[in-house]
């Protein structure tokens, strides 16, 4: 079975390697469909509460966008690596065909910095949820649209023929770095063969910026093909999706950081607050205060929709205290979700002592599977939510979620077992890291509870 896999990736990498135009031109494709979905709508009126997925081309977008494509994307991740950059991507696309025809300009010091993953997915997940991105196409065009244009405008001044955006600022290039370290395929280099080539040795152009040589794992890599037999010591081999969490085990403090704070934090507080009664009584009980002591301004609804939602038209529009119960929602659930997580590995981190180099940000790996379904089920939430909508059943939603978030933290703790026990951690050990872990869990599982559940 291992030889039909690796038989069947060599074949797909080599297609891949000796089809670059017709790969250029899928894409070109998806740029026109990715382009026609954020600009129409926008120039549309706002459907009505009739309209549905097949008769309303805004909220056929909106099912599109939200729905199918990015929630799917994420699946396609663990799946398939990087795919999704390296085949379909309009704005990885739009970067690297930018930077062909581009000033070629040195990468500067400012954008090597390696926090920009979570500080640019932390903002365009916060800013989204102030201007609705999920359910208005001028939200989608000024997020979606505003980071194409970025990309396109990066790949024009830095770099040549690279994907200088999708490596270092892209919001979701830390989301997708993560998730594809499951992917049970990678481009695997043998040193060994890099050293004595038998085949020719051609100028590769890897966009994504992959140090081919020394590449391990699927973090980076956009799966393009190009580089396929370079050398005779690059394949695309199948291998086992916890290979690189617990053999490679390449981490960062910003790595742990996206995952416990902005996967396990920010993000369940933005698909969290518009369901929870507990927004609602905070939201009351400060503007209940600002009335006894005369402060009207933060109840108007004046803000511009490029700030806070403000669709009048649909008796839609937040207020600047709306904006502000956000924030604080979203800072709330991050600084007990996330904060319960840091602490456990911290704890975990100090019962492990000197035996487990970096515990903190190895161990946290393990949590890539459970971040990761829980980012997937809050996308998919509006999926569901536009299915009821059409009349669609979705009965089937609720154990399925349950299933899933299931699963996918069994396997968390499975990953994390299988590190402290690689790293030489005693029985007991061991066993008083996995409590700590499943302590600070269960405030992350405890919220998705309330959203499926109890909300």
């Amino acid at each position: 079975m291992n030889t039909l896999f690796q038989s069947l990736a060599q074949r797909l990498s080599t297609f891949l390697r000796d089809h670059k135009r017709l790969l250029r031109h899928m894409q070109w494709g998806v740029v026109a469909v990715y382009f026609l979905l954020i600009l129409v709508p926008a120039a549309l009126p706002l459907p009505g509460n009739s309209a549905h997925i097949f008769s309303n081309l805004t909220v056929f977008a909106q099912f599109a966008f939200w729905g199918i494509w990015w929630p799917f994307v994420l699946v396609s991740m663990p799946l398939m690596g990087r795919a999704w950059c390296g085949w379909f991507c309009p704005e990885g696309m739009l970067s690297e065909w930018a930077s062909e025809h581009g000033r070629g300009r040195a990468i500067p010091k400012w954008m090597r910095w390696g926090g920009w993953p979570f500080v640019a997915f932390a903002l365009t997940t916060i800013y989204g949820q102030l201007v609705s991105v999920y359910q208005y196409p001028w939200a989608v065009l000024a997020v979606l649209g505003g980071s194409t244009a970025a990309a396109m405008v990066v790949g024009y001044f830095y770099g040549r023929n690279k994907r200088v955006w999708c490596k270092y600022l892209c919001p979701v290039n830390g989301v997708f770095q993560l998730l594809a370290k499951l992917a049970p395929l990678h481009y695997k280099v043998d040193e060994e063969a890099w050293r004595h080539p038998v085949r020719r040795t051609e100028t590769v152009n890897c966009a994504p910026l992959v140090p081919l040589r020394h590449m391990k794992g699927a973090a980076d890599c956009h799966m393009c093909g190009r580089c396929a037999d370079y050398r005779g010591a690059i394949a695309l081999t199948p291998r086992s999706p916890e290979e690189e969490i617990v053999d490679v085990a390449q981490s960062s403090r910003w790595q742990t950081a996206l995952i416990v704070f902005g996967l396990m934090g920010i993000a369940v507080g933005a698909f969290l607050w518009s369901a929870s009664p507990w927004f609602v009584t905070l939201k009351q009980g400060m503007a209940e205060w600002l009335v006894n002591h005369d402060i009207f301004w933060p109840l108007e609804q004046n803000a511009p929709w490029f700030i806070l939602t403000h669709y009048p038209e649909v008796n839609d529009a937040f207020s600047w205290l709306d904006g502000l119960t956000i924030l604080l929602f979203i800072f709330g659930t991050t600084v007990v979700t996330g904060g319960a997580l840091w602490a456990s590995l911290l704890c975990i981190q100090k019962v492990a002592g000197h035996r487990l180099h970096l515990a903190l940000d190895t161990v946290a790996q393990a949590l890539i599977p459970a971040a990761g379904i829980g980012v997937f089920l809050g996308l998919s939430a509006t999926t569901v939510t536009l299915l009821k909508h059409d009349g669609i059943s979705t009965g089937w939603v609720q154990p399925l979620r349950l299933t899933l978030l299931t699963l996918a933290l069994l396997w968390s703790l499975r990953l994390a077992w299988r590190i402290m026990q690689r790293h030489g951690l005693s029985m007991g050990r061991c066993l008083s890291c996995m409590l700590l872990l499943i302590a600070g869990l269960a405030p992350f599982t405890y919220a998705w509870m309330l959203f499926f559940i109890l909300w």
